[in-house]
Parts: C-alpha cells; structure tokens; sequence
C-alpha cells in the first residue's frame, strides 16, 4: 500500500469551467484558513483505498491511522510505502504487528500514487466550491472519498502503474 496525506481547506480554488453563450459563470471564492486532513492508503493490486479524515498531521494522528489500517487487513501483511515526513519517522511511531513501513527516497513525491488520488479529489470534488464551514468542507470530503473507496476499478486505473505493478 501506498500511503500520504492531504490537507483540504476552506479556500476556493476557483477554475474555468462552461456555461451557455451570452452567460458568464460566477464562481464564488473565499480565503478562510480552516483546513482537515485526509490520510490515505491504497493498494496498488486492487484499487482498495481506505481513508480517514484527521484534525493535524503529526504522529499522533499518524499511529491512529496506522492502527485503523492493521485493524482492517488483520489476515494481511502490510507493506506501507511513505514519504519521509518528519512525523512519519517519529521514534514513538509503532505499526502493528503485520506492517512493515518502507520509505520513499527523500523529494520524491511523483513515486507516490496517492498523489495522483489527492489531484483526482481536487480536481472533481472541489474546484468552484465555498464552503459554509469546516465541518460542511469535512462531510464534502467524506462524501468524496466514500465515492472514490467504493469504486476500486476507477482508482485501480489511477494508481497501478506499471513500474511498481512489474515489480510485484
């Protein structure tokens, strides 16, 4: 598996899109530091992704996330594949039992599939939106990333590229 994290905010990203000839579309836009974070995993084979909305990026929300993935694959092993940010190499980080993380080269993010879900996210979920709140911004979010964990053919053909799936 595969594994990063993303931060969503309440700042509209505001992008082209279409409307009908003589109309103009209004995109409403906001800057509002308020933000969650989404942690991901997703397995290269099969097109899983699991997912879990967090409220920071540090260890300790990094241990919750790996606890949660070793309780979903119980009869796995589980080799997780991350980036070396500062929390994830945290001496008080412990994966379970049937995890071994294994770490990316260092400024390597285009080897991270996970990266390509983050965009997929952006790109279809949250372009042109403001968001009342946080917590309105946090049930998009899941709603989104329900959409994308029910649907592991689609994510399948965003993540398996071929280097890593030649090497299995």
């Amino acid at each position: 598996m595969f594994q990063d994290e993303a931060r969503f905010g309440r700042i509209s990203d505001t992008r082209a899109c279409w409307c009908p000839k003589p109309f103009r579309p209004i995109c409403q836009a906001r800057v509002s530091h308020q933000y969650v974070y989404a942690y991901g995993a997703v397995s290269v084979t099969d097109g899983q992704l699991d997912s879990l909305i967090l409220p920071h990026v540090n260890g300790v929300c990094m241990q919750v996330f790996l606890d949660e993935i070793g309780a979903r694959y119980l009869d796995g092993r589980i080799v997780m594949v991350i980036n070396g940010a500062g929390w994830h190499k945290n001496q008080s980080l412990i994966p379970p039992a049937h995890m071994l993380l294994l770490f990316l080269p260092p400024y390597s993010p285009e080897l991270n599939p996970m990266e390509h879900i983050w965009d997929e996210l952006r790109e279809k979920w949250f372009h042109n939106n403001v968001f009342s709140s946080i917590d309105a911004l946090e049930q998009h979010l899941e709603s989104a990333l329900l959409t994308l964990e029910n649907d592991p053919a689609r994510v399948k053909s965003t993540v398996a590229w071929p280097w890593i799936i030649n090497t299995l």
